[in-house]
């Protein structure tokens, strides 16, 4: 077996491809915010056809404060006018001629404003009246009738003797909880979830940009709260949870689960066993793109030996998992699923094992070849998976069954005959094996 290189999420690429591009931020709200400040500073080129918006090259290094402490003031305006800013700042086209995509150092404590409005939405996520939990009441105890409803107590139902600071607690409860001034309405409730998604939207964009990996695989505070966004996946905004599995896609070469239990100042309790058990429930999930997202981030992530020890736990859920969407119609989730089972079958020999006894697993992946895939690169991970099956002894039962298939391919596809001349090689050639009664035929 080949020893497990760096490179081989990718193939033949050095560094995994990004999911997709990032959304552009062309809206009229965006372009007028910024673009008042950006049109006396330079013209458009004639070369550029068609509508378009020119940014000062300084323009993140002049407003980095501003930036910041809108994000921070909370005021509808400023944060508006912020997320349009850097919705505009972080977004750049694949073949764009614009070449100062702002990155992250630019501007200190950027990310942490950005993940303070991600947090502060999760308090406000779910109303109120979904979740409101019994509370104390002092006025009118000896009344029958008071109007405060049935979900205050007395206070002389509940002991608070002896909890310190009772009375004090009481009056925030009273200031924070009770309905009026500062509680959000649905419409409020409703704004605040739109600069959630733009600031998720920002967080994604900086993600695409090689200069930002290493910051933002390494902020544990980041990493926490996309986390916690994919693990809420039934209660959160659809296009948050996409925004945040996508961004930790990104960052998934240079992720080390072992950031959450490391030193570093925690603000949300995510252990790696939590961060496995958020990324399953995207596995599971029916939406195509977060469980397509979450193959992909399996597949990444195991080439890195130190998440080995978190992955392999789960490792016979994910296997049964990725086996079914080898059945999706989705060619997408075919070939994300490809390329994770091609990571975990390099792992070690219990992973070779426990895939060649998942059910349907060998079928589905000669089902691939045999249609064939569209993408030339799946068929041939499909195959190399089947390669790297064979080659345990305790295998070869589960495998023999097919020979005739693989026969048939040898003969009838030039492109993957190598490959099939050697799994047949493997199947019936060792002295090992005593399931196939006529040995060497397809070594000669």
């Amino acid at each position: 077996m080949q020893k497990r290189e760096p490179a081989k999420a990718s193939g033949a690429a050095a560094t995994p491809a990004k999911r997709g591009r990032p959304f552009g931020s062309t809206t009229g709200s965006a372009s007028g915010s910024v673009g008042a400040a950006a049109s006396g500073d330079s013209a458009a080129p004639a070369s550029l056809l068609g509508p378009s918006l020119q940014i000062p090259i300084n323009f993140a290094d002049q407003n980095n404060k501003r930036i910041v402490l809108a994000l921070q003031s909370g005021l509808k305006s400023e944060l508006t006018w912020a997320l349009n800013t850097l919705s505009i700042l972080s977004f750049k086209e694949k073949d764009d001629m614009r070449r100062d995509a702002t990155p992250l150092a630019k501007i200190p404590g950027l990310l942490d404003a950005l993940l303070q409005i991600i947090d502060d939405w999760r308090d406000v996520a779910v109303s109120r009246d979904y979740r409101k939990a019994v509370r104390l009441r002092l006025l009118g105890e000896n009344s029958v009738v008071t109007g405060f409803g049935n979900a205050y107590d007395l206070a002389s139902a509940i002991d608070t003797s002896s909890q310190p600071g009772a009375g004090k607690n009481r009056v925030l409860e009273w200031w924070f909880e009770e309905d009026g001034l500062f509680n959000l309405d649905d419409e409020g409730r409703s704004e605040k979830q739109q600069c959630v998604v733009a600031a998720s939207n920002v967080i994604r964009n900086f993600s695409f940009m090689p200069e930002n990996e290493m910051i933002m695989a390494q902020h544990r505070h980041c990493l926490e709260t996309l986390f916690q966004c994919i693990e809420d996946q039934y209660m959160q905004d659809e296009e948050l949870i996409t925004n945040a599995v996508e961004t930790i896609v990104n960052l998934s070469p240079l992720l080390d689960l072992r950031i959450f239990s490391s030193s570093k100042p925690s603000y949300i309790k995510i252990t790696e066993k939590r961060a496995v058990q958020a990324i399953m429930g995207m596995l599971e999930s029916s939406v195509k793109a977060w469980h397509c997202a979450a193959a992909e981030l399996f597949g990444r992530l195991i080439i890195n030996p130190d998440n080995e020890p978190f992955l392999l736990p789960s490792a016979a859920h994910i296997y049964k998992r990725l086996v079914d969407l080898l059945s999706v119609p989705a060619i997408e989730a075919q070939a994300a699923a490809v390329g994770a089972l091609y990571n975990f079958v390099e792992v070690n020999m219990d992973c070779r094992l426990k895939l060649a006894s998942e059910r349907w697993a060998v079928d589905r992946l000669l089902k691939l070849v045999r249609a064939p895939h569209p993408v030339p690169e799946v068929c041939r991970k499909a195959a190399l998976v089947l390669e790297s099956l064979v080659s345990e002894p305790q295998n070869r039962p589960h495998l023999a069954h097919h020979e005739s298939t693989f026969a048939e391919i040898l003969l009838s596809d030039g492109r993957y005959s190598d490959t099939f001349a050697r799994i047949l090689y493997e199947l019936t050639s060792r002295p090992s094996n005593k399931v196939v009664p006529t040995r060497g035929v397809w070594g000669m």
